[in-house]
């Protein structure tokens, strides 16, 4: 259920954190530059053809692959989907060495739409993931619906949240879950605060 706005590409990305002095910033991402070419190019891509797969310019992956710019997240998962990957691994996140989250060691998940979203499972190297996300009153992602491959499930633990699967309408209260392929254009609204868990496979992040 992740969202992230692309159009920001002057946000810092998960790997740039803000408090970061700006050479650290610039390293992070020549790291991300090199790890984005090399994808692509093991996938026989060319700047154009990822273009169309990722929905971002070609100009735009020509220069992050030289390491310049500080992009958004969401152009990251954006290209991280045009490769057929999770975010996790195009930034190279490791996974923990535990098999057990404890509550005090979820990694937070970096995005630009207000949400807290937390990784409640080990890592991205697994089939699945699993988001705690803790949405404001007034969340809205209507404006850029999201579409990839795989499948999520989400559990509303309280609050409410409403789920828009390519326009239908359903709003899910405590205790209430829903299902669907992540193939539909999907986006969620909600009125009031809210606390769910959100299961996707295979990992988007």
């Amino acid at each position: 259920m992740v969202h992230m706005n692309a159009a920001s590409d002057d946000a810092l990305s998960a790997s740039a954190p803000t408090h970061l002095p700006l050479p650290h910033v610039q390293h992070a991402m020549r790291g991300i530059g090199e790890r984005l070419r090399t994808l692509r190019k093991s996938r026989g891509l060319t700047l154009d053809e990822l273009s169309r797969r990722s929905g971002v310019s070609s100009g735009l992956v020509s220069q992050l692959e030289r390491g310049i710019g500080n992009p958004a997240f969401g152009t990251l998962l954006q290209l991280a989907h045009g490769l057929d990957i999770s975010i996790g691994q195009m930034i190279q996140v490791p996974d923990q060495d535990s098999v057990v989250v404890r509550a005090h060691e979820r990694r937070l998940l970096p995005n630009d739409d207000g949400a807290k979203l937390e990784l409640v499972t080990p890592g991205f190297s697994g089939s699945l993931e699993a988001v705690w996300s803790e949405t404001p009153a007034g969340y809205d992602t209507s404006a850029n619906p999201l579409k990839h491959k795989g499948e999520e499930f989400g559990l509303v633990l309280s609050g409410s949240k409403d789920v828009f699967l390519d326009g239908v309408q359903y709003r899910l209260g405590p205790g209430d879950s829903i299902t669907y392929s992540s193939l539909i254009p999907h986006w969620y609204k909600g009125d009031e605060a809210c606390t769910s868990v959100w299961v996707i496979t295979p990992p988007s992040w």
